[in-house]
């Protein structure tokens, strides 16, 4: 496993604990940062607008198209190492 991975996957759980919660926009950052992290490229149907919550995730993945898994992991590790 590469080190890289291993503070992903450290992040991944500390983020989990930390004290206080981030905003919003923060947390869908880190979700699409994580999702483009373990999966890519963001694949799929956009949900309709009936699901607003979806919606703002799956357009905060798609932002993220084009982005290697590496430079999606470490900028997830970095945003954690921020917040704690």
């Amino acid at each position: 496993m590469s080190d890289l991975q291993s503070q992903f996957e450290q992040a991944a759980e500390d983020v989990q604990s930390l004290s206080d919660k981030p905003s919003n926009d923060t947390l869908l950052k880190l979700y699409s940062l994580y999702k483009q992290g373990t999966q890519g490229d963001v694949s799929g149907k956009r949900p309709g607008f009936t699901n607003p919550v979806g919606r703002a995730k799956y357009d905060a993945w798609a932002e993220l198209k084009g982005t290697s898994k590496d430079d999606a992991q470490q900028q997830y590790v970095d945003l954690v190492s921020s917040l704690t």
